[in-house]
């Protein structure tokens, strides 16, 4: 039970929080090494060992989206001061595997000492050509038992996620990309967690075919359901994080772009059906992905951190928030990162976040054009104080 609890955080007391630069960034992946032209879409997780892994896609031929992509992870045996060689966890060998969405399964009782659940998809075409119906995207998972050292063979779960084919029409398929979300308590505990989105029927302006949804498994992954869909349109790349009362956050990018805001939808049942949808105007998005995750509870309510690139003109200024009333606020900031150089393109852009111990936080985000993806730690202090942006 001491270790169940130490490594879901449940009982973590943060009666006050702050949170500043600890120390120097590190460098985990840089595009061209280990025989890859870019790595990209970065998602990161704390195993059970207490070992960071960081995945990412490597891409092999070039920076585009679709082609020859693997998914790759690194190892930190440290918080992340150091990093391991590259291992290649999935190989779809000429086609695309990407969107890492890792989780840790900690309350399924065959596995007392944690699972591990990576979720990833595959796809046979470029999304565009994907949207007009020439292609397939499909949804698979591996776990592993060890840490990450080994993985299972991979599971496809696209016909339990998936409306491809059906009279629903879907056609582009994405998992978060980041973290994936176990929720701890309530009527929901033990519920494993995946944001996602989809595209419905022929392409439309705006990406309005676009809707966020998600996809969950009350058995240990041994049988999958849908969430609802949101039904506002534009619903693009998902993050999502528990909150008290058997409720759940969905935190979405606007593809349509109309509002550079994030798109925010919440669940009262464990993120089965979304009761209220609205865009936050403190959480600005140059129409980007963002991570957020719960870190906490204070007074029986989710402490959350929510990380982006705060702009809305571009893909820079990769800024941390916290909230300390389940997202109702956000009155804490941190810049992490940002382009000084006057360069144009994009300088900060994908992010993940993880909790490293009670007192780190860290994250792991895509800088200078995607050239690297570098990991952040940050400190999380007893005594508050409001951040300055």
């Amino acid at each position: 039970m001491k270790r169940l609890l130490s490594g879901l955080l449940v009982n973590l007391l943060l009666l006050f929080l702050s949170v500043s630069t600890l120390r120097a960034q590190s460098l985990v992946f840089k595009s061209g090494d280990g025989g890859y032209t870019t790595y990209r879409i970065p998602a990161i997780i704390k195993a059970p060992s207490g070992d960071l892994l960081a995945f990412c896609e490597g891409r092999v031929n070039s920076a585009g989206d679709f082609g020859n992509i693997d998914i790759v992870m690194k190892r930190s045996l440290d918080g992340g001061a150091t990093w391991s060689s590259l291992q290649i966890v999935i190989d779809a060998d000429s086609l695309q595997a990407g969107n890492p969405a890792p989780v840790v399964d900690w309350l399924d009782p065959n596995y007392p000492s944690g699972r591990i659940f990576l979720f990833y998809n595959t796809g046979n075409n470029h999304e565009g050509e994907v949207r007009k119906g020439k292609g397939q995207r499909m949804v698979w998972y591996i776990t592993s038992t060890d840490n990450g050292k080994t993985w299972s063979a991979p599971v496809n779960i696209s016909k339990e996620v998936h409306r491809h084919g059906t009279q629903e029409d879907w056609r582009s398929y994405a998992n978060t990309p980041g973290h994936a979300l176990q929720i701890t308590g309530g009527a929901y505990a033990g519920r494993l967690f995946v944001a996602a989105n989809h595209s419905e029927g022929a392409p439309k302006n705006r990406f309005e075919d676009y809707k966020a949804h998600a996809f969950y498994s009350d058995d240990h992954g041994k049988t999958f359901m849908l969430s609802q869909s949101v039904s506002v349109p534009g619903g693009n790349e998902s993050t999502a994080a528990e909150l008290s009362k058997n409720r759940v956050l969905l935190n979405s990018r606007n593809q349509r772009g109309d509002k550079k805001e994030r798109l925010i939808s919440i669940s009262k049942n464990g993120g089965g059906s979304w009761d209220t949808t609205f865009f936050d105007p403190a959480l600005i998005d140059p129409v980007c992905q963002g991570s957020i995750l719960n870190i906490g509870w204070r007074k029986n309510k989710a402490v959350l951190a929510f990380s982006n690139a705060a702009s809305q003109s571009k893909r820079d200024s990769l800024t941390v928030r916290i909230s300390l009333n389940e997202g109702a606020t956000w009155k804490q900031s941190l810049m992490i990162d940002n382009n000084q150089t006057g360069k144009s393109g994009d300088y900060t852009a994908y992010s993940d976040l993880v909790l490293v111990n009670k007192k780190l936080l860290g994250v792991l985000y895509e800088r200078n054009s995607y050239k690297e993806i570098i990991f952040q730690p940050l400190s999380i202090k007893s005594k508050y104080q409001l951040w300055k942006k």
